[in-house]
């Protein structure tokens, strides 16, 4: 048996990949809709059924909400862990898609064929990109390359509240040499991804309150302190004049890029105008002496999120308002502490009210950045596989999102993971039209076979 032989078997059964996917695709598994919580369970357990028929020990657990798919099958190489969710986004407004999202088909677009489906993107095209690869290991040779672990979640896109609970509980089911994610993106069409790095999140609330009271701006502006106007003050105090933020001790933990790197990303040919010009803007508004990509990659930040307070209905009513309000995001890197930079950020807002102003904290989630072990073999394995597939060299990239899942495997499993996609920043996941490119599913399934057939060895 040669690699190339399973890679053949991948082109000539690509037909059947398309109706498998389609069949998953045509289950509505809305994970935060309780109407569709019978969907969920026939999406786990259609997959169920397919891993078996591959050959896999699979079943559906139970959870206090969606089922989590497990599977097991293989042996030798490295062990690794894939996950994957079958959960999908609502697809409202529905009268803004071109077809029945829960209707697949093949489309031909002006950029070549696309697979047109809620969840053809995210997750279920992605996660069967895997699945097919196993397959064809199977059918072509009666066995898996490697000891492979399934792990396929159902409530992804509801913030996944059975997730910790059910991996504490799992840990030694789920544990293995490494985890592949495949829930992110190529570069371009032509440079696949390892994503490497991704930033942490920590949300906050700021409620400032003034009077007791709204009040007529007439009788009391001027005399009286306006929520608004301390709250506008304290946002603008976020940055100093060169971008940087002015929390005291926030770049604590963050780190510089390595020469290496910086080289990698420089040689992706990033186009910053482009990035910038294709949502109408011109001009980079980051950190001063920090590259575009660097600044969404590996450099924190802290931005605005909503900003209410006083009357914002139509026409116009002259209140000076009782209470002011700020949603607050900070996206991480490195080694920062996230419980450490709220107590920072708190005290620094605390730090900056005038008399008669008091302040309360809402949070809205915690969680730290996820740098991956590059020195891992596995790493330099799969880049590796995944430039023999590609047009491009493979590059470690960083993310500007946050995935928790992969900072779970961190912490809760000690495991690294491998963040490899094949969806393209058009595929509008989340929104109407969800499209997953034909040729990232094929291609998509052979890289899986090319990095398999690289750890089994």
């Amino acid at each position: 048996m040669t690699l190339s032989t399973i890679l053949t078997r991948i082109d000539t059964d690509l037909d059947n990949a398309l109706d498998r996917l389609m069949e998953l695709l045509r289950i509505p598994s809305i994970s935060t809709d309780p109407a569709y919580k019978a969907d969920c369970a026939k999406a786990a357990d259609w997959l169920v059924e397919d891993l078996k028929s591959i050959g896999f020990d699979a079943a559906s657990r139970p959870t206090p909400g969606h089922p989590m798919v497990m599977a097991h099958g293989g042996e030798g190489g490295t062990h690794v862990l894939f996950y994957g969710h079958y959960d999908v986004q609502p697809v409202d407004p529905l009268n803004l898609w071109h077809r029945d999202p829960f209707d697949p088909a093949i489309e031909e677009t002006d950029k070549g064929k696309v697979i047109r489906a809620r969840g053809a993107s995210d997750d279920k095209g992605q996660l069967m990109t895997f699945i097919e690869a196993c397959r064809a290991y199977v059918a072509e040779t009666g066995k898996l390359p490697c000891k492979i672990t399934i792990f396929l979640e159902g409530e992804e896109e509801s913030g996944s509240p059975s997730l910790v609970p059910f991996m504490e509980a799992n840990a030694k089911d789920l544990t293995a040499d490494v985890a592949l994610i495949c829930d992110t993106d190529l570069f371009d069409a032509n440079t696949p991804a390892i994503t490497t790095m991704l930033r942490g999140l920590l949300g906050e609330e700021v409620v400032i309150t003034g009077p007791s009271k709204d009040l007529h701006s007439g009788m009391y502006g001027g005399p009286t302190i306006n929520p608004i106007r301390v709250l506008s003050n304290i946002v603008a105090n976020l940055h100093d004049e060169n971008g940087r933020i002015t929390v005291p001790d926030f770049y604590e933990g963050v780190p510089e890029l390595s020469d290496e790197l910086r080289s990698q990303w420089e040689a992706l040919g990033f186009d910053d105008k482009a990035f910038l010009g294709d949502v109408g803007l011109t001009t980079p508004a980051g950190e001063k002496g920090k590259t575009v990509l660097e600044q969404i990659w590996a450099r924190p930040t802290a931005e605005v999120n909503g900003i209410t307070g006083g009357y914002t209905g139509d026409g116009f009513k002259t209140v000076l308002p009782s209470v002011a309000k700020a949603k607050v995001s900070f996206r991480l890197v490195g080694t920062q502490d996230p419980l450490k930079i709220r107590d920072n950020f708190r005290q620094w807002v605390r730090d900056q009210l005038p008399p008669d102003c008091s302040v309360e904290f809402h949070d809205h989630g915690a969680g730290p950045a996820s740098v991956m072990a590059t020195t891992n073999p596995a790493f330099a394995a799969a880049r590796a596989a995944l430039t023999d597939e590609w047009p491009n060299p493979a590059a470690f990239t960083g993310s500007g999102g946050s995935i928790p899942v992969a900072g779970y495997f961190k912490t809760i499993l000690d495991m690294d993971s491998m963040l490899i996609g094949f969806a393209m920043e058009d595929d509008s996941i989340h929104s109407p039209n969800e499209k997953y490119d034909l040729r990232s599913f094929h291609k998509g399934i052979r890289s899986w076979a090319r990095i398999l057939d690289a750890l089994s060895n």
